[in-house]
């Protein structure tokens, strides 16, 4: 049996939908710590009171969130420098994956002290083991590994730029996004064209539903159904092949000539496929005078 030392901060992974999703262990630990710290007390309270875990004077719920993390850490470092064990759990799944909590264990091992990980849920892994990843026909990668982009930008310019980069990454990428922005994805994804997406809506939970579709019909998919717009999303962008032939270059570049100059779009294209500039300006110059 492992045993749990003081003067530790236990980064403990919490369900991202059912209750049940819980590790005998993860209750072991929050039910040993002297306190627990989280992402949201409104949170956390109701769901370690599902679980039979009082907090309270012997074991105080403290806040450690985006806004306060820096400063709230150096609090949970003395604490743990007086001995005590601390439990950080986030809102949902595992903490410090788009999560609060990476400044905190940082700070903690700048300081000389132990982190111990509980693993457990995580939207990541719940939808790669969904999604039926392969490595993708004409592939050279050895492997068939993944990228975590975690959540694009907002701002409707710097997320087409971060899917364009991606249209030249031929590996498999998990996207999360959140409601109010689902459908903006969706629209700006349809220039990967036919390049497979599993989306993950609502994970674990009662409405869960898990589709595998091609990237330019995902905005339609979500339209089909008002409920396709609510809950929490993670997304598979699938591997691909590698962007080789001249009709992929061009492809590449007929699309960013319908939204960009034409030297940014060259410069693009040239980013995203590797082909020659200088044969990319020539092919634009046909394709803007026919």
């Amino acid at each position: 049996m492992q045993h749990y030392p003081e003067s530790t901060l236990y980064v403990v992974a919490t369900p991202i939908g059912n209750l049940a999703d819980i590790s005998l262990r993860a209750l072991h630990v929050l039910q040993l710590v002297n306190a627990i710290a989280c992402e949201d007390k409104r949170h956390s309270q109701p769901l370690l009171r599902q679980y039979g875990i009082e907090t309270g004077a012997a074991k105080p719920l403290l806040a450690v969130h985006q806004h306060n993390e820096a400063e709230a850490a150096g609090l949970v470092v003395e604490r743990l420098q007086r001995g005590e064990r601390v439990a950080y759990v986030s809102d949902a799944g595992t903490p410090a994956v788009s999560d609060p909590g990476a400044r905190l264990v940082a700070a903690v091992r700048a300081a000389g002290l132990t982190v111990m990980p509980l693993p457990g849920a995580s939207s990541v892994t719940t939808v790669l083991s969904a999604a039926g990843v392969t490595r993708a026909e004409g592939s050279t990668d050895s492997g068939t590994g993944f990228v975590f982009a975690g959540f694009l930008p907002s701002k409707a310019g710097e997320r087409d730029q971060a899917i364009r980069a991606l249209r030249g990454d031929t590996r498999a990428t998990v996207i999360l996004e959140a409601p109010h922005r689902i459908e903006a994805l969706a629209r700006a994804m349809a220039v990967l064209q036919g390049r497979l997406v599993t989306v993950g809506r609502e994970l674990t939970k009662q409405f869960e539903e898990i589709a595998t579709i091609p990237a330019q019909e995902l905005a339609a998919w979500l339209a089909a159904s008002p409920q396709r717009t609510r809950g929490e999303f993670a997304l598979v962008l699938h591997a691909s092949g590698p962007l080789e032939t001249p009709e992929d270059s061009t492809r590449v570049l007929q699309l960013l000539l319908a939204e960009l100059p034409l030297k940014t779009a060259v410069k693009v294209a040239a980013e995203i496929t590797g082909a020659p500039r200088n044969e990319l300006y020539e092919t634009a110059l046909k394709l803007k005078n026919e």
